[in-house]
Parts: structure tokens; sequence; C-alpha cells
């Protein structure tokens, strides 16, 4: 794929999205950018993957075509005021964050840009994930497309409706996280009750 990804944002999602594209070959780490506060983090994907890293933000939105934002939440707002004047003509904007809708982001960014809401879930990082995309009606097929393969090179997508997303950040999108939850008090359980009785 000769189109260059951006991610602002390097924590364990984007390591494992980044993991998932260059084993996939969907991208090559030439053609991805990585941008963070954490040097340390830059460093890790830099000597892993090969990726270009940078401190700055505006550096990623200016390279990137599709530009994933793998914030958290709250600094969506923040995050955008700073790269808004300097996305490219076209870029595609990939936002992860749960209870981000379109509608929201794009008043962000303060005009009409092309964007896919994106809802991942931890086994993501096992190559594992389930993620479900509602692309917005300036994205064409081919791009929904693009974005499609690369969450598929660490697991299965859906497109789904966007009045949906709530439901899927509810379902796929948290309950292995409850799950594993129930699985540690368990064995947290078992642990106890061998101490208890020994």
């Amino acid at each position: 794929m000769s189109k260059k990804i951006g991610f602002i944002g390097c924590g364990n999602m984007t390591q494992a999205m980044i993991g998932g594209v260059i084993k996939a070959g969907v991208y090559v780490g030439k053609d991805i950018v990585v941008s963070d506060l954490d040097e340390g983090l830059l460093s890790k994907a830099a000597e892993s993957y090969g990726t270009n890293i940078t401190t700055s933000n505006i550096h990623t939105a200016r390279e990137a075509d599709i530009l994933i934002l793998a914030v958290k939440p709250n600094l969506y707002g923040i995050v955008i005021e700073e790269i808004k004047a300097h996305v490219r003509d076209g870029v595609v904007i990939v936002t992860i964050a749960a209870g981000k809708s379109i509608e929201s982001t794009q008043n962000f960014f303060g005009k009409d840009i092309k964007i896919v809401r994106v809802m991942p879930n931890t086994p993501s990082l096992v190559g594992e994930g389930m993620s479900s995309l509602s692309p917005n009606n300036l994205m064409t097929p081919e791009e929904t497309g693009e974005v499609t393969a690369i969450f598929e090179s660490f697991g299965k997508t859906e497109v789904v409706d966007e009045k949906l997303m709530d439901v899927v950040t509810s379902v796929s999108g948290s309950s292995p996280a409850y799950v594993y939850m129930f699985i540690e008090a368990m064995a947290d359980g078992a642990v106890l009750d061998w101490y208890a009785k020994g």
C-alpha cells in the first residue's frame, strides 16, 4: 500500500496495530509515522518496526494519508485543535476513542472531513481483535476497504451503522476486559481458599 499511515499516540493499541499491519504486509515501517510525547514508546516502535517517529503531532498530521487518533478521549479536542490546519486534503481520520461520535469529531475539525469511527478491543493486542467500523458519508468504498485492511491485520472486522457503536462498545469492546476480571477474581479466590485450608 503506497499511502502513508500516521498514528498520534504510541500506546499499546498503536503498537498492536503497527505490528499487525507490518506482519500482514499491509504497510512497511517506512510508510508509518508515529508521534507521542513519550520518547521511550517512540524508540520501541522505531526499534521493533522501523517506523518513522516524532514528538510533533503536526508533523504526523502533515505526512499521513490515513491518520489514526490513538489518544484518550479527553485529549481529542486538544489534539485536533493542534493539527486541524495541517492535515492533508482528502485525509482519512480514524478515531478509536470510545464515546466520540463522527459528528463530534467533525465538529472538532470544523469542516467536512473523511472519518471512520472504529471500536477495537483488547484481544487486538494478541492478534485476535474484533473491530467494528462506521465510515461517514464522505468515505469511498475503496477508502473504507483500506481502513478495514488495517484492522483485519490483527483480527476480524465488521462495518456497522454508527447508531450501533455504543452497543458494540458495551458488548465486544468492553466484554473481554470483564471476562478477564472474572477469570482473575476466580484465580484469586482459589489462591485464597488454598491458603485458608493450608
